[in-house]
């Protein structure tokens, strides 16, 4: 019974909020500060409520998919919500058996939608049960698809800054003074060899050819030579 009572609440929170087209958590935070002239929201509605939005799109699918007499959007809103409480109970909360969420949406309906809801509902209902299992392992592949791409992203996003973290050391390591005295040898090396083939520089600056100072002979103009080294006529 009590459950009973927590959907009827989540129900009034869900149709208010789509009637209002607000938010379903926006509206769920209000209750739970101003319920009204009830009770406390029990905690079981508030599961409720948080379940259907945080699973919403895929909920709404699999009703679409089930009706064949209305679209989702064209339903009343209370038949919308009733749909949306069941599919939730049925597909993401296991401790609730699928016949009882059904028995307990036709309870709803019957009481507080038309004389025509219950049976769509348990054409609905009923439809999803049959292909429960087929909604669940395509939930569950989009599932694993979805970690594999986050899983995928995450490992790019690493390889991408392990690059650029030995990018820096690279650029940061400083050269040694060995590695320097290396370099300036090679230099030296490299710039020899470009003087000739032996790797030596040529001296340009003594010339072989040029007579030493023994081999020289200064012999000045007769006018310039004094008396007496000038031979005598006698």
């Amino acid at each position: 019974m009590a459950r009973s009572t927590a959907r009827k609440r989540a129900l009034n929170t869900l149709y208010e909020a789509d009637e209002k087209s607000q938010d379903f958590l926006s509206l769920l935070e209000e209750r739970k500060v101003r319920p009204g002239a009830q009770t406390p929201l029990p905690a079981y509605a508030v599961t409720i409520v948080e379940g259907v939005a945080e699973h919403r799109r895929d909920i709404d699918e699999a009703l679409q998919t089930h009706s064949t007499r209305w679209p989702l959007s064209r339903m009343h809103a209370i038949d919308r919500n009733i749909l949306r409480i069941a599919a939730w109970e049925m597909l993401y909360n296991p401790e609730v058996p699928d016949k009882v969420a059904i028995d307990e949406a036709l309870s709803l309906a019957k009481t507080l939608s038309d004389a025509d809801a219950p049976s769509f509902i348990h054409g609905v209902l009923s439809a999803l049960e049959q292909e429960k299992d087929e909604h669940q392992a395509r939930r569950e592949q989009a599932d694993r698809i979805a970690a594999l791409a986050d899983a995928e992203a995450d490992a790019d996003v690493s390889d991408d800054e392990s690059d650029k973290a030995k990018g820096e050391v690279v650029t940061s390591e400083p050269v040694s003074s060995e590695d320097a005295h290396a370099d300036s040898e090679a230099e030296s090396a490299a710039s020899g060899s470009e003087g000739g083939e032996s790797g030596q520089v040529p001296d340009h600056t003594v010339d072989q050819s040029a007579p030493s100072l023994d081999q020289l002979k200064l012999t000045l103009p007769e006018e310039l030579t004094s008396d007496v080294d000038r031979p005598s006529g006698n």
